[in-house]
């Protein structure tokens, strides 16, 4: 009885250490729909590819380069998206966890900020039209309430 325990135990505790800490934004199987992160802080977000990828907090990312998977494999936290890879302006204005289009983005404060941007619906224009500041303060309230 005590070894059934034992190994229950064990079981839960490595289910626990490769889940996730936060729900990321993972559509096409991959954080950000596959983008590399790191291109974003290089002010070109490009396609990650499959042969450059890696897991994070139990996420796929993808890479445009082994360069790009190394500098996220040095620091991944410097690269995540905020909101797990939600939309920043829905995140603050709803509470909610929104898809965003991968090529409508804001680094702000050296953090990477993603959108919806469908139709007439740009929600970065929303966000720098009113106040970015205080959507953010908003958003970092909201999230933490949404974020699992």
């Amino acid at each position: 009885m005590i070894n059934k325990f034992i190994v229950l135990l064990f079981l839960v505790m490595c289910t626990c250490g490769l889940s996730q800490t936060i729900d990321y934004n993972t559509k096409k199987g991959y954080a950000v729909q596959g983008y590399d992160v790191v291109s974003y802080f290089d002010n070109t977000p490009l396609e990650g590819k499959e042969e450059f990828s890696t897991t994070f907090d139990g996420v796929k990312f993808k890479f445009y380069d082994a360069r790009n998977l190394q500098r996220f494999k040095g620091n991944p936290s410097r690269y995540l998206p905020e909101y797990g890879g939600y939309c920043a302006y829905a995140v603050a204005v709803n509470g909610k966890k929104v898809s965003v289009d991968p090529e409508t983005y804001e680094i702000r404060d050296d953090k990477l900020y993603l959108f919806y941007n469908k139709g007439k619906n740009n929600t970065l224009e929303f966000w720098l039209n009113e106040s970015p500041e205080v959507l953010r303060q908003q958003a970092d309230k909201n999230w933490e309430k949404i974020k699992n």
